[in-house]
């Protein structure tokens, strides 16, 4: 098959949950054969590093756009008034659209799949340009995002506002689904969403889990401190820098004087200054981002994923068990993952039981590597990236006979 993929943040480097997912796709694909051709968006924050994916990147047609989708204060008021959709809106860009028609008017793609509800400005020109095969992943269902944020936030102002996006992100977002061939998504939860908003016999909805080149994946306990928690994620999204403000701000008092033992490790891109406000010399470590996060994983025991919003599969929780890490998160984190609570995974929705579970951790490694080889075993069963493949191969092949 001829693919084309569409993203709104370029893959290189595969540091974050979206780049990971769309570089595995893109590996397992022509490692099966397909030819491939990515066209990315590239918000100038991100920087684009071609070191490690050289070779990836020689196997496709690759074409990264540099875009601004830094927010405006005065826009995101404007947006208030004028209903426009500023959260999705400024991804779009007139020139990157005119070299997309370009392409699949020139392509003769069989499947062109969209990468996320920021590139769906795109479909309606895409469409009238193309025979292919249109298909959507959703990576999350956004609308539900920002509705989960704005449950969290106490201040009325902020709740006002954030209900306020969610409210037209669902607008738009549920009226993106039935313009696609098929639709592609994470969880079960994603797909009993989607198929409540459009018609599961036009637009066949398909569970393809997060998957994982299980061979970049090599744990070594000699190089592990014990004990010790750690976070690692972009900061960017909202949800991660909600989450681990909170586990900080019921947490820090007995990470640095109380009885949790074990000095705690926070690390990912554009974590914001006033986090620095919480580093204490030995006990409270804010790194930043880190030259290479696989590395930066093994060095630690217990991976903590305190997330109260948000929607999807977690990448970061797949690849910690990968790592063999034991984890201890809140049931959302978790979700569209088979998990067991005390066999693979540990959860605590709690501050109090974010604690049992954390002192349990802390106080016996054997219990830790325990919980750490049943994860391993999971992500080997059900996201192995070969096997994964396979079924989004399958799920291409049976819409493009629909």
């Amino acid at each position: 098959m001829k693919i084309l993929i569409v993203t709104h943040l370029a893959p290189f480097p595969q540091n974050s949950g979206y780049p990971i997912v769309v570089g595995n796709t893109i590996k397992g694909l022509i490692n099966s054969g397909h030819e491939v051709s990515l066209f990315s968006l590239n918000p100038q924050k991100h920087k684009v590093q071609h070191g490690e994916p050289d070779e990836l990147i020689s196997r496709i047609k690759y074409y990264c756009h540099s875009i601004d989708t830094s927010i405006s204060f005065k826009h995101a008021v404007l947006s208030l008034f004028n209903r426009k959709l500023y959260t999705v809106e400024r991804y779009y860009s007139a020139e990157f659209e005119r070299l997309l028609i370009k392409e699949v008017t020139e392509g003769d793609y069989d499947v062109i799949q969209f990468e996320g509800l920021f590139v769906t400005h795109y479909l309606p020109a895409i469409r009238k340009h193309t025979k292919a095969k249109l298909i959507y992943r959703a990576h999350h269902i956004e609308h539900i995002v920002w509705e989960r944020m704005a449950k969290q936030k106490n201040d009325p102002i902020k709740k006002f506002y954030l209900k306020l996006i969610a409210r037209r992100i669902k607008d738009f977002e549920l009226k993106q689904f039935s313009l696609f061939n098929a639709i592609a998504v994470f969880t079960n939860q994603d797909k009993e969403t989607v198929q409540q908003h459009c018609n599961p016999a036009k637009t066949p909805v398909e569970i393809i889990p997060v998957g994982l080149d299980l061979d970049r994946y090599k744990p070594d306990h000699r190089h592990t401190k014990f004990p010790s928690l750690f976070f690692l994620g972009a900061m960017d999204w909202m949800p991660n820098r909600e989450g681990i403000e909170w586990f900080l701000e019921n947490f820090a008092a007995d990470l640095v004087d109380g009885d949790l033992k074990a000095p705690f490790y926070v690390a990912g891109n554009d974590i914001p200054e006033r986090f620095d406000d919480y580093e204490v010399v030995g006990k409270i470590f804010i790194h930043g981002e880190v030259d290479d996060a696989l590395e930066f994983v093994n060095s630690k025991a217990v991976m903590i994923v305190p997330l109260l919003s948000g929607g999807g599969m977690r990448v970061k929780i797949v690849e910690g068990m990968a790592m063999q890490k034991c984890i201890i998160s809140t049931s959302l984190g978790v979700e569209g993952i088979n998990y067991e609570h005390g066999t693979n995974i540990l959860i605590a929705n709690t501050p109090q039981e974010f604690k049992r579970a954390i002192k349990r951790c802390i106080a016996d490694e054997h219990f830790c590597r325990r919980i750490g080889l049943s994860a391993r075993k999971l992500v080997e069963e059900q996201h192995d990236t070969h096997k994964i493949n396979n079924r989004l191969v399958s799920f291409y092949e049976h819409t493009l006979k629909g």
